[in-house]
């Protein structure tokens, strides 16, 4: 973020006096201004009583002189080089009319422009018209600047309708007045089109629309108008590189970037400084960090912009903490004094630390440098201990931020999601509304996660309330983030209504539907939907193909799922799998049996598989209890992940189903000696906006005796269907009687307290935070034959529909 604030700099700004000369003697010299991009005045009045209805809604407020309405006859359609003598003049001052009485009747407009004061201006305006005397352009144009000021776009376009019905053809200095105005306004549309019909342009005519389309993000139009200035015949300036530097670096436009450098090179604007910190922010966004440091290194003169452009180039980089730290201490070494764009530049490269330590260091130096009140290095200092995974050390700065903003509960709120503290997450959340603080779509896109999470719908509801009724709904981050916490919740039908809904869809909100079905088990829609988003002109991303994938193993679709992978590197070459893609195709392989190719699979990756590869052929010999190879899996997990305490009940679940006790009890004895200890399963279901959790054989829970009561009452009739527990699943650390422990597991909990508080027909939603285990899968089946209800329960993989003792994934999890 602070990248893109120091890159924002580079954008042109408001024409400062040398400029602005600059722009009127370029105005006034017809030499200078290529007779392609010029329109006739009549044709331009046209054009532009068009494009705006609106404008003249307010000419009531105005009657200058010569404000008759009428357009010049025989209007032209094209650009044509034909003009009169009054045309070709029309952009001149007309010093010679004017008497020195009406030039002093002038001055007061100026200052009060300068001064803020629109109306009286306007006023004044209306006075000076009212006496027959001529309103020059130069007027207009002060005019226009103080409306972009005050961003009061009523006013602009009130005078911009006066300009026209005066039949003023606006030289170069005023439509570029004229198009800055809309633009300051929000009015980007009109501003473009107020370019576009623009009689005579200049060099900072183009450089104020690239710069505006630039600094809005619409990169492939800054790139487009650069090329066109160049085909119209205009010399780019040193104004006009940044901005189109700044869109190559938007669109990761590597190859367009290096060619402008060329030109830039040939141009001999190599050495300007502005040029050169958007050549260095260029090429770091587009990961070329060594590029950009001797791009640094060249340039003759460097200002601190260009040291903080180089520390937000090392921020975005990875691994290149280090290199990050040691670039700061020679901004330093050098007398460059950082301000807080500095600091907050340097925090994202705290990611890459070895140490807490090394962040408390830059904590202190912040402090030490009088730093820590501003609120935005606070936030950063937060997004510090979060990265480094301090979320103790990020709550106490963030109880020392006195005035919070949305940005800090956004941050610590995002902070407690990566630590797994979803309750917290959500118990701030709702202090943060307590406070009054009007939320943006980053933090309703923050905390519809945590309802995902905890499964809780209720608040989600309320969150998708808000945001529509805020006007955040059509908000492409939040429309997606809707569409990932209805489905997580259980709900997917909700969640197609929400992406049905949206008018204009991108890649994110595709992703978040194909992801939604995988993890129903609908892989044929997921694939369904990949058609469809194609054929809508999106080409899939690493993310659709992770989804892909994922639906496919949910699925057990092994040839669709090989389909996919090989299309990832055939067809999207710019798409590398990762070590994610590999695991997906590891787990599709292994749980359709295929232990043996998936073996094979993770010998020949041509990158080192990591603990998500391995761990899925792990679970995969669980399935299929393949002691052998698992043994084999275990030894590799053991190595990467020491303290993970999940591989060795995996490991142990595939001793004790293969009836080898001894091997469990040893396991066993190994987590004792290394102080390892299985994660506790926890369920939880969400009643009247009231989230129930329950652990294993829990008897906390106020209404215990009923839900257990209930429990024992569907035993008996499961017993009648020739239910047998099974017991080779259960985790190595658990020593009370078998029957019980099954009896009592967490999900089994969860269904026999919603039974006892719903009415019969209502679907029953469980989510759990570990695997299902075989004997509760058989269970609920029949449960949901016995109640006669839709049970749903999320587990750490997949979703189950459980209904009429079917289970939607088919025994296949």
């Amino acid at each position: 973020m602070a990248a893109f604030a120091i890159a924002a700099m580079f954008v042109v700004s408001p024409p400062t006096q040398q400029q602005q000369q600059h722009c009127n003697n370029t105005a006034t010299n017809d030499d200078k201004i290529d007779s392609s991009s010029k329109i006739s005045c009549s044709n331009q009045v046209r054009i532009n009583l068009e494009f705006n209805h609106s404008i003249h809604t307010h000419e009531k407020n105005f009657t200058p002189n010569g404000a008759n309405g009428t357009r010049p006859p025989n209007p032209q359609k094209r650009p044509t080089n034909t003009r009169t003598k009054q045309n070709q003049n029309a952009h001149k001052r007309p010093t010679n009319t004017r008497t020195k009485q009406n030039q002093n009747a002038h001055k007061p407009i100026y200052s009060l422009c300068l001064e803020g004061r629109l109306k009286e201006a306007l006023d004044l305006l209306n006075v000076i018209s009212e006496v027959g005397d001529i309103v020059e352009s130069d007027i207009y144009a002060h005019l226009l600047q103080a409306c972009a000021n005050l961003k009061a776009l009523g006013e602009g376009r009130q005078i911009h309708s006066v300009i026209l019905k005066n039949g003023i053809c606006p030289n170069a200095f005023l439509g570029t007045r004229l198009v800055n105005m809309y633009a300051k306004c929000g009015s980007l549309a009109d501003a473009r089109l107020a370019f576009d019909v623009m009689p005579e342009r200049n060099v900072f005519s183009w450089n104020t629309i690239i710069g505006i389309c630039a600094r809005d993000r619409r990169y492939e139009e800054a790139i487009e108008l650069y090329y066109q200035m160049l085909d119209l015949g205009f010399e780019p300036d040193n104004f006009t590189f940044p901005s189109v530097l700044k869109a190559c670096a938007g669109l990761a436009a590597l190859e367009q970037g290096k060619e402008i450098h060329r030109y830039i090179q040939r141009c001999g604007f190599g050495f300007d400084v502005f040029v050169g910190n958007g050549l260095v922010d260029m090429y770091a966004k587009c990961g070329c960090i060594e590029e950009a440091r001797q791009v640094f290194d060249k340039m003759p003169r460097k200002d601190l912009i260009s040291w903080n452009v180089m520390i937000a180039g090392y921020a975005q980089s990875s691994n290149n903490g280090e290199r990050g730290l040691r670039f700061f201490r020679e901004m330093i070494s050098a007398g460059v004094k950082p301000n807080s764009v500095t600091i907050m530049s340097m925090f994202p490269k705290c990611s890459g630390l070895v140490t807490l330590q090394q962040g408390k260091e830059i904590h202190c130096y912040v402090m030490r440098m009088g730093f820590e009140s501003k609120v935005a290095v606070q936030n950063a200092l937060v997004g510090m201990y979060v990265r480094l995974g301090s979320i103790e050390n990020a709550h106490r700065v963030f109880d020392r931020i006195s005035q919070k903003n949305v940005v800090s509960w956004t941050t610590i709120i995002g902070g407690y999601v990566e630590d797994g503290q979803s309750d917290m997450a959500l118990k701030l959340f709702r202090h943060m509304q307590v406070t009054g603080m009007i939320l943006d779509s980053v933090a309703i896109s923050t905390v519809l996660p945590v309802c995902a999470h905890l499964a809780a719908l209720r608040h989600g509801k309320e969150i998708h309330g808000y945001s529509f009724r805020s006007g955040l709904g059509f908000n492409a981050f939040v429309e997606s983030a809707l569409i990932y916490m209805y489905a997580k919740c259980g709900y997917i039908e909700n969640a197609r209504l929400v992406f049905d809904r949206i008018s204009q869809r991108d890649i994110a909100t595709w992703n978040a539907m194909i992801a939604g079905y995988g993890m129903h088990g609908h892989g044929a829609d997921a694939i369904a939907f990949l058609d469809k988003m194609q054929a809508a002109g999106l080409n899939p991303n690493h993310i659709t193909f992770t989804a892909l994938l994922s639906a496919c193993s949910h699925a057990g679709l092994v040839d669709e799922g090989w389909k996919f992978f090989n299309c990832m590197i055939r067809v999207h070459h710019l798409i590398r799998p990762t070590p994610e893609h590999y695991a997906y195709m590891v787990d599709l392989l292994g749980r359709a049996g295929r232990l043996d190719e998936a073996h094979e699979f993770i010998k020949n990756m041509p990158i080192e598989p990591n603990a998500s590869v391995w761990g899925a052929l792990l679970d995969a010999c669980r399935v299929h209890c393949k002691v052998n190879l698992g043994e084999c899996v275990a030894n590799r997990l053991f190595e990467l992940e020491p303290g993970n305490a999940g591989n060795y009940v995996l490991m142990s679940n595939i001793y004790a189903a293969a009836g080898r006790l001894d091997d469990v009890a040893k396991v066993r004895a190994t987590m004792k000696l290394r102080g390892l200890r299985n994660t506790l399963g926890c369920s939880w279901i969400e009643i009247e906006k009231k989230v129930h959790t329950f652990l294993v054989g829990d008897k906390s829970h106020p209404e215990y005796e009923k839900i257990y009561a209930m429990l024992e009452n569907l035993s008996v009739k499961m017993q009648e269907l020739v239910y047998v527990p099974e017991t080779n699943s259960l985790s190595c650390n658990m020593e009370e009687d078998k029957g019980n422990i099954l009896c009592g597991h967490t999900e089994k909990l969860a269904v026999a307290f919603r039974l006892i508080k719903t009415s019969p027909g209502t679907a029953i939603r469980v989510t759990k935070n570990l695997h299902m285990c075989n004997d509760c899968h058989n269970a609920i089946k029949l449960i949901s034959k016995i109640v006669g209800q839709l049970i749903i329960v999320r587990d750490a993989n997949r979703f189950h529909h459980f209904k009429d003792g079917m289970c939607s994934c088919g025994d296949y999890w």
